[in-house]
């Protein structure tokens, strides 16, 4: 009956494999091969183009070309574009659902408020921002009103940049980031679970960051060009929007999570001594950890796709504010280089498998330990 079962299962799922097969990984595969080809230039729209084995050439132009300068700076771009979000949406996420969840006067309008902006389009929510955020108006007009002198600040235009670092360091610089995050992750549970916060973060981040202090100067610098990159301030109107437009679909993830806790449990908590900070960080937070799991992941991968939002803001020719989605769009098809806008294509595949393989895998392994 089992060995039935099976068969059934495996039948009835057998269309969707197929299909996912080819549209999905055969499609990826496809991308990649393209790749690995100098499938560009002229002659590239013609019928039936000639697609020459070019090896990882075009990968190398991209980290190391003397070209490719600009997309180097998108991809750190779209580092800070990442961090900004989540840090941004989930805590302003975090903080208006526990304040809804107080119950206030008027909860539902104030949700619907916060909600709505997660229903617009980025389209449209870059064309308000754009208003918004013009050098001759909208935010910076706003001390004019109480008699002040109106800003300054270009928000989408700037060319001031903060954090730089020189571009062959980026192993080192990369090294220094692992170790950071192992290490807060450490400090986060070492309160809850010492031995594994010092086993699996806080010894493993501490080694990694001593060897990128001790072993800095000899890693291959020769790998990579030697320029200049860093945070640019014109991001920081387009991290605005995207905040502004996601904090309230965190809110929602946070909020369907505090009501599903116990009364019974809060009201324990009180009784204990409890306050209402302390109850939310030692007890309601940590119980929606895969709630903030799946809004990293969702909004990592938001991040990776915020192409229209940028479009739409700054336009595809404003260098500081450039997006490696963005770039693959005119390294493919202003530039005629599928080859090109292929591996910038499957650069970006890899960077999202990066948050979801590890979830993936976790999950995996807590299935088999039930």
């Amino acid at each position: 009956m089992r060995i039935n079962d099976r068969l059934k299962a495996l039948l009835t799922l057998s269309p969707s494999i197929i299909l996912i097969a080819i549209f999905v990984y055969g499609f990826i595969g496809n991308t990649f091969w393209l790749s690995l080809t100098d499938w560009g230039g002229v002659a590239a729209l013609a019928e039936n183009p000639v697609r020459n084995f070019a090896g990882l050439v075009n990968y190398k132009d991209l980290f190391g070309g003397f070209l490719n300068g600009g997309f180097r700076q998108d991809l750190v771009n779209a580092v800070y574009y990442s961090v900004m979000l989540l840090a941004g949406a989930i805590g302003t996420g975090i903080f208006i659902a526990i304040l809804l969840d107080n119950k206030p006067r008027g909860e539902a309008v104030f949700r619907t408020i916060f909600l709505y902006p997660m229903s617009l389009s980025f389209i449209v929510t870059g064309t308000i921002w754009r208003w918004m955020l013009a050098p001759q108006g909208g935010v910076n007009i706003l001390p004019t009103f109480v008699g002040m002198e109106p800003l300054t600040f270009r928000w989408l235009s700037s060319t001031q940049a903060v954090l730089e670092f020189n571009w062959q360091n980026l192993l080192q610089v990369g090294l220094y980031i692992g170790s950071f995050i192992l290490i807060i992750c450490g400090l986060f549970i070492v309160r809850q679970v010492p031995s594994r916060a010092l086993k699996r973060y806080l010894l493993p981040g501490t080694v990694i960051g001593l060897l990128a202090w001790l072993g800095g100067d000899i890693l291959p610098k020769a790998l990579f060009m030697e320029e200049t990159h860093g945070f640019n301030l014109a991001t920081l109107g387009i991290i605005m929007a995207t905040v502004w437009q996601y904090s309230g679909y965190t809110m929602a993830l946070y909020l369907a999570g505090f009501t599903g806790i116990s009364q019974d449990l809060r009201d324990a908590a009180m009784l204990d001594g409890a306050s209402t900070s302390a109850y939310y960080r030692h007890i309601a937070l940590p119980m929606l950890k895969p709630i903030t799991i799946s809004a990293v992941i969702i909004l990592s991968h938001i991040s990776l796709k915020m192409f229209d939002l940028i479009f739409a803001m700054t336009g595809p020719d404003n260098g500081e504010t450039g997006h490696p989605a963005l770039n693959m769009y005119l390294t493919t098809f202003r530039a005629n280089d599928f080859a090109k806008g292929a591996a910038i294509a499957i650069i970006l595949f890899l960077i999202a498998a990066t948050f979801i393989i590890p979830y993936l895998i976790s999950s995996y392994r807590q299935r088999r330990v039930r």
